[in-house]
């Protein structure tokens, strides 16, 4: 009579001998590394012809499709509560639109939802007086129009600011140690902190 026992064991050391060769190295190389390296080749694509040493935006589109990717899959095959999951999501998918915003500044349209739209005049140049060879922009606009103007542009920066600030604070996460001990750790936890963000 065979013991299972025995076998089972006798069974993972094989395993873990197998995965522990060169040979196993290699086969894992081309069957799984390779091929999620032309995933990710494509899923990244915009990232990386966007991604420049000097500037940052094309840093951040990195974790925007990074996280639009992660947020999908764990909605879809996550393995954990709903209660934590489920919140965990709706933060990674803030931080997406968060990176959106402002990547594509997106700030004056919303101060525009808020106060009206900017006063633009289309562009008119006229002849400096005594240099006829030179031009300059005729300013057409009234004290309200630069007053209004003035709000937006201020409100589209306060937006910007706020914005980015939430966006440190939801990939930072929360303090758990602040958490009552005698009450329900889902009652408190609101979904922030890269550092939970996996499945």
């Amino acid at each position: 009579m065979k013991n299972k026992l025995t076998e089972s064991v006798v069974d993972y050391f094989k395993n873990f001998y197998w995965e522990n060769t060169k040979i196993y190295e290699s086969y894992s190389f081309l069957r799984r590394d390779v091929p999620r390296f032309f995933k990710n080749f494509w899923k990244f694509r915009k990232a990386l012809y966007n991604h420049y040493w000097f500037d940052h935006h094309g840093l951040l589109m990195f974790v925007e499709t990074a996280l639009e990717d992660m947020s999908k899959n764990i909605e879809e095959k996550g393995c954990e509560v709903d209660s934590s999951r489920l919140k965990k999501i709706e933060k990674m998918r803030r931080v997406v639109e968060l990176i959106r915003n402002y990547n594509q500044d997106r700030y004056i349209e919303m101060a525009e939802s808020e106060l009206g739209e900017l006063v633009l005049h289309p562009w008119e140049f006229i002849p400096v007086e005594g240099k006829p060879e030179l031009y300059e922009l005729k300013d057409k606009d009234t004290p309200e129009e630069k007053k209004h103007n003035s709000k937006v542009f201020k409100r589209a920066h306060e937006i910007g600011e706020q914005e980015w600030i939430e966006l440190f604070e939801i990939l930072k996460g929360q303090d758990y140690s602040k958490f009552p001990k005698d009450e329900d750790f889902d009652k408190h936890f609101d979904g922030s902190g890269l550092r939970g963000w996996w499945d």
